[in-house]
């Protein structure tokens, strides 16, 4: 069976899909990295094995903040930012869309697109306030199951007024109203408007929401947070069936019009290789210009695969000998010893 591999490394989940050639998907899987997205990797491999063990891969695309980890790990044919890779997952499931709402576990976007084109976009700065780790941490102190948080949201018939601002005041605001004795669908349907408006104001910058709306991420499996958006836009907003894993979606679709046009064999190291090899990442400061790049690299079975971090490109070749890579290791111990 041939089909077309996406990956999306995000800061705590890994996303692997599997689209056949008409663009059907065959398989899905979403995993918490908790720290270490090779064995999160690896695991989804080794699901995908079990799942659909005569699958001929034709091409793999990357995508995500751990893109450049996923592409050198698994030999990944394009490698794309995950603003093009959700810009694309959207048009595909919806043509006429005109506005991405995606909030993850630790970062949020909007993507905003004109004729199936992206033409512009905003992520959030600093404050991480309604993504995916905040809520499951407010989840936990109020001891409700983030899977009923949603729920228990819609439920409310008098939320609480929040200040949403950010992360901090948005939870102090929330321990405060809850020892004056809200119960928890006021302050759950509360907190999911605040951070709404937080959403608005900080991220989309009041810059018009125009519609098809689709909201994607992790967090849209939250129907309070869904139904807070459709309450301050007045819009409705859709939530696609495959919005966990819309990146990895994206990253796949690319890989596919990249092979159709190009036709070249895919370097895709094979899925029971991937699923138990050896993976060992490293890293040094290259000191050959101001700018200090961190460089990473990744080892597999002791073969380093994949080097990247470099601003200027210099170390983007695997050819560069470990004895010139011990040799910037040696300057910055001399720097670090004031020689």
């Amino acid at each position: 069976m041939d089909c077309f591999l996406g990956i999306d490394v995000g800061s705590v989940s890994a996303k692997i899909v599997a689209l056949d050639p008409e663009k059907r998907m065959l398989f899905e899987t979403y995993l918490r990295t908790h720290g270490n997205p090779i064995e999160a990797l690896q695991e989804g491999f080794q699901q995908l094995e079990k799942d659909l063990p005569d699958l001929q891969v034709l091409a793999v695309g990357s995508t995500g903040s751990g893109r450049h980890l996923a592409a050198a790990m698994v030999g990944a044919d394009t490698v794309k930012n995950e603003i093009t890779a959700h810009a694309v997952a959207a048009r595909e499931i919806h043509p006429n869309v005109q506005t991405v709402i995606d909030i993850g576990g630790q970062d949020s976007k909007i993507i905003f697109l004109k004729n199936g084109v992206s033409n512009g976009f905003n992520m959030n700065s600093v404050c991480a306030a309604g993504t995916g780790s905040f809520l499951d941490h407010q989840a936990s102190r109020l001891n409700v199951p983030i899977e009923q948080f949603g729920e228990l949201a819609l439920r409310s018939q008098s939320p609480v007024r929040i200040a949403g601002r950010c992360g901090v005041f948005a939870e102090s605001d929330l321990i405060s109203k809850q020892q004056m004795g809200y119960s928890k669908e006021d302050l759950i349907a509360g907190l999911c408007l605040a951070l709404a408006r937080n959403y608005l104001t900080n991220v989309a910058r009041g810059k018009e929401i125009r519609p098809v709306v689709l909201f994607q991420g992790g967090v849209a499996a939250n129907v309070g947070l869904r139904a807070a958006f459709e309450t301050l836009l007045h819009l409705p907003i859709i939530v696609p069936p495959y919005y966990r894993v819309m990146g990895a979606m994206g990253a796949a679709l690319l890989a596919r019009e990249r092979w159709h046009k190009t036709k070249k064999p895919s370097t895709f190291r094979g899925i029971k290789a991937i699923a138990s090899f050896q993976c060992a990442p490293r890293s040094f400061i290259c000191n050959d210009c101001a700018n200090s790049c961190e460089i990473s690299e990744l080892y597999i079975c002791g073969e380093i695969v994949g080097r990247w971090g470099s601003r200027c490109g210099k170390w983007a070749n695997l050819r560069l000998s470990s004895a010139g890579r011990e040799d910037q290791r040696e300057k910055l111990s001399l720097i670090r010893l004031g020689a």
